[in-house]
């Protein structure tokens, strides 16, 4: 499991966030959990009430499927509860990096 993999979501919320992204450094591998970030399905009503229009939620293609990254519903997982691994965000990695650093940076009002 890599830093960036996409995982099916096993969870009761599966129809509407079919996957999680693993978004913790390698540095961590050999802890149980890992940190995710929900991947919810555009046109969701989850997706339409909980995702804010900014660009903390950049669009992503997974099997298919229009995913939008939501980081405001950031969590950790074990390992096992993880579902298969369906491909990788490695590519896209500086967005959602970005997201990340946007959502955890200081902001002075």
């Amino acid at each position: 499991m890599s830093q960036f993999d996409v995982h099916r979501n096993t969870g009761k919320n599966r129809a509407t966030i079919p996957f999680v992204v693993i978004v913790q450094s390698a540095f961590y591998d050999k802890h149980r959990r890992k940190v995710v970030v929900p991947l919810v399905a555009a046109g969701t009503s989850w997706q339409d009430i909980n995702l804010p229009s900014s660009a903390i939620n950049p669009i992503f293609m997974i099997d298919g499927i229009q995913v939008i990254l939501d980081p405001l519903e950031i969590t950790s997982i074990a390992v096992e509860a993880l579902g298969e691994r369906v491909g990788s965000l490695l590519e896209e990695g500086d967005a959602i990096i970005a997201a990340l650093d946007e959502i955890f940076s200081r902001a002075w009002n």
